[in-house]
């Protein structure tokens, strides 16, 4: 292997890992900051306690995403400088917004809202939780704006004397028409993982009839968030398949494995290709819906990926274009498929669960425990697919991940500091799972717990809250 194979597989295993906890927690901080509203508003002590569950569980998968997320900046400037020295002058703005406004109010806020428990007015420490919960939003904002700007520059000019692009527009990148459609559907994504782990673990809870009633509120609660977002998953999803049909007409073929341009166009159930990606052996379609999710019109045209590849190598010089076809392939059915079937999840267990029913079957309770996973693979599957898709370019059309590598950095060094981190992320995981293996099985504190003290009693003290 080279050190551009290495760092490649570095900077992958790490942002999977990385991405784990990103949406839970961006879904599962206003689900928190939801139910803390319920209690201020009704002061039903069942709000109280599941706000005190769940927000232990947020603040574990939050300190998780901040040990993982350093490791991502590290790696621009070590395995990637030649990326780092190109892009820097346009990439680092968004980050740095991103650290000094978002990260700034999720951990200052957060913080209050840990040690504000008893010490602060309740609208005062409820609003804490609210702001923390947009400071996820922002983070994601910018860092999606980061992103976009890969998938399709804009804002920007190559400087003659030093071959570096120079942010020109910083508004440009803040509304290009890549993150416009990114950033919503990555959101309603968060909100299917929220929703779906809270409805895992109030499952695993339920079928146990464990406080009853703090987790069929929360199972409800959850089911109606899962639902409504993978709607709106499935609604961004189709937007950005347009707009990524315009700009990346590569990424597009590849996801369908569609090899000759057809209009209209049929959308590929199933389809099996030459091991090399170039040909197409077998597959099952279904006439003319490629057509309207690329075009928006169910006899539009769709490019294949040998016109498309002619097409770029007569607009970039000679070269392949074309991703790692069954990897794009298969990866964007995972992602999609698992969106419609997280859909599926939440409407039959609102059915199940209407009118005050708890279901009997234990098959349906071992169900919901296993559909907490499935979020996860399809968001990973996502990035794959958005990543790998627009391969060979670090930047789309302009910068090729092939020239992006660090020159002086060695496949040994790569080779050992992969495994380092990847052994390092293995030990991580084990800690993440166990803790909230352990803080799930607890429970929510009792009733007792969260009562508050006596009337006019000053002397008790009050402890503090979520100090590990």
């Amino acid at each position: 292997m080279n050190p551009l194979d290495i760092a490649r597989w570095q900077f992958g295993i790490t942002t999977i890992y990385h991405f784990f906890f990103v949406p839970l927690t961006i879904g599962l901080s206003a689900l928190v900051a939801g139910l803390q509203t319920a209690w201020v508003r009704t002061g039903a002590t069942r709000y109280l306690r599941a706000t005190k569950f769940w927000g232990k569980l947020l603040l574990i998968n939050f300190a998780m995403g901040i040990v993982t997320g350093i490791v991502q900046e590290f790696q621009f400037g070590m395995n990637w400088s030649a990326y780092s020295r190109f892009v820097g002058d346009v990439f680092g703005a968004p980050l740095a917004m991103e650290g000094l406004l978002a990260f700034f109010l999720e951990s200052t806020f957060l913080g209050l809202w840990i040690f504000g428990w008893d010490k602060l007015p309740k609208k005062l420490h409820l609003a804490c939780i609210w702001i923390v919960a947009v400071g996820t939003l922002l983070s994601a904002y910018f860092i999606l704006a980061a992103n976009s700007w890969m998938q399709h520059p804009v804002g920007y000019h190559l400087d003659p004397a030093t071959g570096r692009a120079r942010l020109t527009d910083f508004w440009a990148v803040l509304t290009n028409s890549t993150m416009l459609v990114a950033f919503p559907h990555t959101i309603t994504a968060a909100f299917v993982t929220a929703g779906l782990f809270m409805v895992g673990v109030s499952a695993w809870h339920l079928a146990r009839r464990r406080h009853v009633e703090v987790f069929r509120p929360s199972m409800k609660i959850a089911l109606a968030v899962t639902l409504i977002a993978s709607l709106g998953v499935a609604i961004t999803g189709d937007q950005q398949g347009k707009v990524m049909t315009r700009q990346q007409p590569m990424k597009m073929a590849a996801a369908e494995a569609l090899y000759k341009t057809e209009q209209p166009a049929a959308f590929s159930l199933f389809t099996v290709g030459t091991l090399d990606g170039r040909k197409e052996v077998f597959s099952v379609k279904v006439p003319r819906v490629l057509s309207f999710l690329a075009t928006g019109s169910f006899s539009g045209k769709v490019d294949g990926i040998n016109d498309v590849q002619a097409a770029e190598q007569a607009k970039y010089g000679p070269g392949n274009y074309r991703p790692v076809v069954p990897v794009t392939y298969w990866n964007f059915r995972i992602m999609a498929g698992i969106g419609f079937l997280t859909a599926l999840i939440a409407l039959l267990g609102l059915w199940l669960m209407r009118r005050g029913r708890l279901p009997k079957n234990r098959w349906i309770w071992r169900a919901g425990v296993v559909s907490l996973i499935l979020p996860f693979v399809a968001n990973s599957a996502g990035w794959i697919f958005t990543e790998m898709g627009r391969q060979p370019w670090s930047v789309y059309g302009v910068l090729k991940t092939s020239a992006s590598v660090s020159p002086g950095v060695s496949a040994t060094s790569m080779l050992i500091s992969v495994l380092a981190l990847t052994t390092l992320y293995g030990v991580l995981i084990v800690i993440e799972t166990g803790l909230m293996a352990r803080y799930v099985k607890a429970g929510p504190p009792s009733e007792e717990d969260v009562a508050p003290p006596p009337h006019g009693d000053e002397s008790a003290e009050q402890p503090l809250t979520f100090a590990y």
